[in-house]
Formats: C-alpha cells, sequence, structure tokens
C-alpha cells in the first residue's frame, strides 16, 4: 500500500505535505518515524501542530490518533514542546 491517504489520519493535503516532504510511501513514512515526518513537515508548514504529530503517529500504528495510549500522547507531547 503505498497510497499514504488510506491510513488513518492521512488525508489528501497531509498526504501532499508528506510528499513535498520525500515521504511518498508507507514504508517510508514507518521507518522515519513520525517526529522526523513531523518535523518535515513543520519545516514547510510552521503551522504544523501536535494534532499533526498525534496524527502522523497514529497512521504508523494503525489507528485514529484519538486513540494512542497516553504514554505515547505525553511523549509526543514533550518531544513537540522542544519545538513550539
Amino acid at each position: 500500500m503505498d497510497d499514504l491517504s488510506l491510513l488513518p489520519n492521512i488525508g489528501k493535503i497531509v498526504q501532499k505535505q508528506l510528499n513535498e516532504v520525500g515521504i511518498e510511501t508507507v514504508k517510508q513514512l514507518i521507518e522515519i518515524g513520525s517526529k522526523q515526518a513531523w518535523l518535515r513537515i513543520k519545516g514547510i508548514d510552521s503551522s504544523a501542530c501536535i494534532n499533526r504529530l498525534y496524527a502522523l503517529e497514529g497512521a504508523i500504528q494503525g489507528i485514529r490518533w484519538h486513540n494512542l495510549s497516553k504514554e505515547v500522547k505525553r511523549e509526543l507531547k514533550e518531544f513537540y514542546n522542544i519545538f513550539k
């Protein structure tokens, strides 16, 4: 499956952003990880918020971002706050 928009949380806009930063396949997204993918997107879109970071992690895990564990959300929030 190479259509990133088929993953949970990834719509056409986020897929376009991922493609713009060199992430074109599900495999690439998984290998790069949510944090690095988000940093790349943040480089082209200063409005990239924590929800986008959560969305990327949820996509990698194959779940809606609302269903991420509290521990994962806490870890991602700590990471996000570094770059806020």
